[in-house]
């Protein structure tokens, strides 16, 4: 795939991002060996995260679907939101919650705590990138693929205005594409 002339640095090669996501598929294998997880893919930018991370784990598995936002019309509102939730009961069973990034951490606090109330047997977390540097909550991360520094990425399901996330790489984007963030 050609890259779209706005986009800047590569930072993740689609190779690079398939071999650790094979690798974080092996490692949930062996940790869950004997179970049947719950993956809870978070809408909408952990989808293709997910669609290939499901397929590196060997051991039986479902899936489920969730959709919060802490943004209204592209500005924080600073309250989080259910916009879709889960469908099947987490209750009493071992669930792992796929995200593509994670930064401040505080919508991932929030979510943590409302599935936590609902009594899964555990409850941990994979990210396909973790922006340490702007993180304000502290959130327990079991499966990482990548730090990312603090950078605007795009690519492998992370967007800008709903574009770039079939991008098979996570990149930049130059900064005249994006507006002033504040």
């Amino acid at each position: 795939m050609s890259a779209p002339e706005n986009i800047g640095e590569v930072l993740f090669s689609a190779e690079r991002i398939q071999d650790r996501v094979r690798e974080l598929g092996d490692t949930i294998s062996k940790d869950y060996k004997g179970t049947d997880p719950v993956l809870i893919c978070m809408l909408r930018g952990a989808a293709i995260f997910t669609g290939d991370l499901v397929r590196s784990i060997s051991v039986p598995l479902t899936l489920d679907f969730m959709a919060i936002s802490n943004y209204t019309s592209g500005e924080s509102s600073g309250a989080v939101k259910i916009l879709k939730d889960l469908e099947e009961s987490i209750e009493a069973r071992e669930v792992i919650v796929v995200e593509d990034i994670v930064a401040t951490g505080l919508t991932l606090s929030y979510l943590l705590r409302s599935l936590q109330a609902r009594n899964p047997a555990s409850l941990k977390v994979c990210t396909l990138l973790d922006r340490v540097v702007a993180r304000i909550i502290d959130v327990p991360l079991a499966y990482r693929g990548f730090e990312l520094p603090d950078v605007f990425v795009v690519g492998y399901g992370l967007d800008f205005q709903q574009h770039y996330r079939n991008l098979p790489f996570i990149c930049t984007l130059k900064s005249e594409t994006r507006a002033p963030e504040l």
